[in-house]
């Protein structure tokens, strides 16, 4: 059964094929793309096969990852959730993407301390990391606000759009 979290304002659940529109509208955004590791999506078959590695990861325990809806209206905004789960070693990677829509109201924040509670509580971790581009800087105070430390710099660590990046990486200790 998939782990449903609630906070004030979202509703954070599973992501399914029905949401397949919404994963497309956010991942063929360029500005969500930017600093996202990956070219935007340029047809619906590419969020099905997202949505599908979403549960892939799930029952292979390698991630979770939960679909952000607000409580007052219908369909996603954006998604959030774990990648790179190492069960044995207590160690995950915290990654989300909103729509533009939604940036800076704060939503990105709620969600995240949810699904950080629940990986901390429920998952058992120890900690978790999370890599961000070097010029993300909502992302880089977000992981500050949240309690996150930087860790240092990972070198070209993320090739996008034909270019190699250097990325901050970030921990969080429970």
């Amino acid at each position: 059964m998939f782990p449903i979290l609630e906070t004030e304002r979202l509703h954070l659940r599973e992501i399914t094929p029905d949401d397949a529109p919404a994963i497309f509208r956010c991942f063929s955004d360029q500005e969500v793309t930017r600093y996202y590791g990956q070219e935007a999506f340029t047809t619906l078959e590419q969020a099905e096969q997202l949505i599908d590695l979403f549960a892939k990861n799930r029952l292979e325990r390698r991630g979770i990852r939960w679909g952000i809806e607000l409580k007052d209206r219908k369909g996603l905004v954006g998604t959030i959730g774990f990648n790179a789960w190492a069960p044995k070693h207590k160690r995950a990677e915290i990654g989300y993407e909103l729509h533009p829509d939604y940036w800076r109201q704060g939503y990105a924040r709620e969600a995240a301390s949810a699904v950080l509670s629940f990986g901390f509580q429920q998952l058992g971790l120890d900690r978790v990391g999370a890599v961000v581009f070097i010029d993300n800087k909502a992302s880089h105070a977000l992981l500050i606000r949240l309690g996150f430390e930087m860790e240092g710099v990972l070198r070209k660590y993320i090739h996008q759009n034909g270019k190699s990046y250097d990325t901050n990486v970030y921990s969080l200790i429970h």
